[in-house]
């Protein structure tokens, strides 16, 4: 829901119903816990970090670099 106020558009992945993207979730961010959030490259972790993140003020640069570059 956060993702969907800001208006962000994003991918769900299942990694559920896929082991192929189970493992490749693990190799990327060395978590099986769902959700592991990526902005790009970048991994967030879960949702709870997210979620400080937004409240620190560090998601928006990650969300939207283009307002962020002057």
């Amino acid at each position: 829901m956060l993702l969907d106020k800001k208006g962000v558009e994003y991918t769900e992945h299942r990694v559920d119903l896929n082991d192929a993207l189970l493992e490749e979730m693990y190799q990327l961010s060395n978590r099986f816990s769902v959700p592991q959030i990526f902005i790009g490259d970048y991994h967030v972790g879960g949702f709870d970090d997210m979620y400080m993140m937004d409240l620190d003020d560090e998601l928006d640069p990650l969300l939207f670099p283009e307002q962020n570059n002057g």
